[in-house]
C-alpha cells in the first residue's frame, strides 16, 4: 500500500523534500516555526478547493496542448478513477507550483517565513494525497473520519461532478454550499465524462 504510494506522482519527491527541510534546520539552517508551518498547510487546504472546482473542472480549452493537460491533470481521472497513475499529482505540475509559492511567501512574508510556510504546505500536500489515494483503493479506513472522507469524495466521482469538491475535507464545501444531501442530488451523466464530447473534440 504504502509502495505503491510512494511509487505514483510526486510523493517521494514530496517526502524527500520534507526531510531535506528538516535535516537543514537541524543542522542550522532556516527555523521551521510552528506558526509559520501551520499557515502553510492551512493555505494549501484552501486552495485545494479552488483548484479543484474552478481550474482542474474548468471548461475544456480550444487549444489542444491546454487540454491535453486538463485531461491529465483531472478529466482522465474522472473517466478511469482506480488508475493511480492518474489519481496524483504530477512532479511537472507540482514543482513550478510550490516554486510560485515560495516566491509568494518571500514577498508577502518575508525570506524568514519561506522554509516553513513550504514545509507546512508540503505535509498538507502529503496529507491530501493521501486522503486521495485511500479513497481511490479497496481499502477500509479503520477510523471513522477516514471512512466518512472515503465516501464523501467518491461521491464526486459516482454521483455528480459539480457538488463535494473537498478531497482532505469538507470545510469549503460546506462554505460554499457544496455539499448537498447525496438523496437529493441526481446522478450527473457526465460524472465519469466530465462535459462529454466537448472534452475530445478539441483534439481530433
Amino acid at each position: 500500500m504504502l509502495i505503491a504510494f510512494l511509487r505514483h506522482g510526486s510523493n517521494g519527491a514530496l517526502i524527500a523534500g520534507v526531510l531535506a527541510l528538516a535535516l537543514w534546520a537541524a543542522a542550522g539552517g532556516p527555523a521551521l516555526g510552528p506558526g509559520w508551518i501551520v499557515l502553510g498547510a492551512l493555505l494549501f487546504y484552501a486552495s485545494e478547493y479552488g483548484w479543484h472546482r474552478f481550474a482542474f473542472h474548468a471548461s475544456p480549452s480550444s487549444r489542444p496542448l491546454v487540454l491535453r493537460l486538463q485531461r491529465r491533470l483531472h478529466y482522465d481521472h474522472h473517466a478511469e478513477p482506480g488508475r493511480l497513475d492518474l489519481l496524483f499529482l504530477p512532479f511537472w505540475f507540482l514543482a513550478p507550483v510550490l516554486a510560485a509559492n515560495a516566491l509568494l511567501f518571500w514577498l508577502i512574508f518575508g525570506a524568514g517565513a519561506v522554509a516553513p510556510m513550504v514545509f507546512g504546505v508540503c505535509l498538507a500536500i502529503l496529507h491530501y494525497e493521501w486522503t486521495h489515494y485511500v479513497a481511490h483503493i479497496p481499502y477500509r479506513p479503520r477510523t471513522a473520519w477516514g471512512r466518512f472522507i472515503k465516501h464523501y469524495h467518491l461521491r464526486h466521482h459516482f454521483i455528480s461532478e459539480k457538488f463535494w469538491f473537498g478531497v482532505s475535507n469538507p470545510s469549503f464545501d460546506v462554505l460554499w454550499r457544496t455539499a448537498p444531501d447525496p438523496k437529493t442530488v441526481t446522478k450527473s451523466p457526465y460524472v465519469r465524462n466530465l462535459f462529454g464530447d466537448r472534452a475530445t473534440d478539441g483534439l481530433k
